[in-house]
């Protein structure tokens, strides 16, 4: 088997994939109608995550060594672990609103390597001698991998923004840290009881409170109605934010913290790993390289998210404004530095 062709074949294969997958999740969040084609876009992720992994197998055995030695091989790898954590955010949010925002994101990395890098830089050479090493797969890897965990949860802190329009609404969950369990203004009332008053702030309960009754054998169910505010007995009402979509913000923001959660401490052990390596490599721990510097900028703004979420309570709006910070930082640090300027990781840069 020609191994070249294959991998030519399979990148150009992985780019009309995820772009026919991208197109799927747009058209099934335009006409939520259509359930088929929230189907067909998890399709598409999952046959996009086994062509990339297929191409970088074949590439591996071709080359001989783990395929992270060049930018090329970096960003496929990036978008394999960009549509595996996409794959889990969306199986444990069970909301296709993930891939509208992953998916074009996937799409136009791949369209980077295989479109704009040039030939000589998509080719498999044999490594330089600072990279024979089995940190190689260690600290790349696990870096890629972090990489592709706080993009994925960084992008659904920015749909969490998109879903409540900005607004600072009161969450209901168990991912605020210390803030634990919140009301969040919810009461159970029977169906057709008169709410005359509200007891929680309008920003609290979002204008809504859930109400819910027993099916005791007259064809009851559960129903919601607007909580009112009363003032000298007059009934008023207003709607600051839909059921569903608070439903959906608060999924958004689980998951989101959640997988950031989960890409911090492989950025943490990956540049562990890296000091490592630099220090068997170049005789130094820490030199304040370019990357290195920025990845250190990484680790501080996704431990401050996760400080403010645990040790102070945040949730909501101000702590998806710092993940959606932090996704423009993890880009400086994963692909800025290596275009921008020099330095010891310079195998990205091609200006």
């Amino acid at each position: 088997m020609n191994l070249v062709l294959l991998q030519n074949w399979l990148d150009n294969a992985s780019f009309a994939v995820l772009f026919l997958t991208m197109l799927l999740y747009w058209i099934g969040a335009a006409f939520p109608g259509l359930s088929a084609m929230n189907a067909l876009g998890t399709a598409g992720m999952a046959i996009a995550n086994l062509s990339i992994a297929t191409l970088l197998g074949a590439r591996w055995i071709e080359a001989g060594y783990f395929p992270l030695s060049n930018l090329y091989e970096s960003l496929f790898f990036l978008v394999w672990g960009i549509t595996t954590v996409h794959l889990i955010a969306e199986n444990s949010s069970r909301s296709r609103l993930v891939g509208v925002f992953t998916s074009p994101v996937a799409m136009g990395i791949v369209a980077f390597a295989t479109l704009t890098l040039p030939s000589e830089m998509q080719v498999a050479e044999p490594l330089v001698p600072a990279l024979k090493s089995n940190w190689l797969m260690m600290h790349v890897s696990v870096m890629m991998l972090s990489y592709a965990a706080l993009m994925v949860g960084s992008l659904l802190a920015i749909a969490f923004l998109v879903v409540t329009r900005g607004n600072n609404i009161q969450l209901q969950g168990s991912s605020v840290g210390n803030g634990g369990y919140r009301t969040n203004g919810y009461r159970l009332l029977k169906a057709g009881e008169l709410v005359t008053q509200s007891t929680a702030p309008p920003v609290e309960s979002n204008g809504f409170a859930r109400i819910e009754s027993q099916n005791n054998g007259n064809g009851n169910t559960a129903v919601l109605n607007l909580a009112t505010t009363s003032e000298s007995s007059t009934l008023t009402s207003t709607e600051t934010l839909s059921p569903q979509r608070l439903s959906l913000a608060e999924t958004l923001d689980n998951i989101s913290y959640r997988i950031i959660g989960l890409g911090f401490p492989l950025l943490t052990i990956g540049i562990i790993a890296g000091a490592v390596w630099a220090n068997e490599a170049w005789g130094s721990y820490w030199s304040w390289d370019p990357k290195e510097t920025w990845a250190l900028i990484t680790w501080l703004v996704f431990a401050a998210y996760l400080h403010a979420r645990i040790t102070r309570g945040w949730q909501g709006r101000r702590p998806a404004i710092l993940a959606a910070s932090g996704f423009v930082v993890v880009w400086i640090c994963y692909l800025g530095v290596n275009l921008l300027g020099k330095g010891l990781h310079s195998y990205g840069w091609f200006f």
